[in-house]
């Protein structure tokens, strides 16, 4: 392996974030087209099928991930973590904030149904969503949206990459079997 992907290597095992062209070219001391062929040497180290990792593009850099062929199977002594143990009040809440943003937490709030303040807050500190200014509106409400972590964590390129919202979509079956099961409820908790 080059002097120069051996470098780049090590940038990448280290770095929290995905690591663009520029953020490896002042450390390497190397020129953009050095960096590149870096890139391509260590891409084909990790691409021979020999190692559980590969150098993935995403959220705009570089940085090694799981290889696609082990990404849906477990060891089985170990619990993999989902996405940072996020529970489904988070994860109902990243969905709207990532689909919608910027999107501020009023609106959130509106679509999920319930307070979202304890969830925004939890998604900030685990760097998954970041204020991205404020609204035009009167308030100047702070305005949400996903950042670089997000798209590592889920391992997206670019939010463009997110699956179509019409593949969430209920059938008219699956909308009458849910009114049936909260009408059972419903007369249960009556009684």
């Amino acid at each position: 392996m080059l002097p120069l992907a051996r470098r780049l290597e090590a940038l990448l095992f280290i770095s929290p974030r995905p690591l663009a062209a520029t953020g490896w070219r002042r450390p390497c001391a190397c020129s953009l087209e050095d960096a590149a062929a870096a890139l391509e040497a260590l891409r084909a180290v990790y691409a021979v099928g020999a190692h559980g990792i590969e150098v993935r593009e995403v959220a705009g850099g570089f940085t090694f991930a799981v290889a696609g062929r082990l990404r849906g199977g477990r060891a089985p002594a170990h619990r993999r973590r989902e996405a940072d143990d996020l529970t489904p009040a988070l994860l109902e809440t990243l969905a709207v904030v990532a689909y919608l943003e910027p999107v501020t937490r009023a609106e959130i709030a509106e679509i999920r149904g319930v307070s979202s303040e304890w969830a925004l807050g939890g998604l900030e500190e685990r760097g998954l969503v970041e204020q991205q200014g404020r609204a035009d509106t009167p308030g100047a409400p702070i305005l949400y949206g996903t950042g670089d972590r997000f798209l590592k964590l889920f391992g997206l390129a670019s939010r463009a990459d997110l699956p179509p919202l019409e593949e969430f979509a209920l059938g008219a079956g699956e909308v009458e079997e849910i009114r049936a099961r909260l009408h059972a409820n419903a007369e249960r908790r009556a009684q």
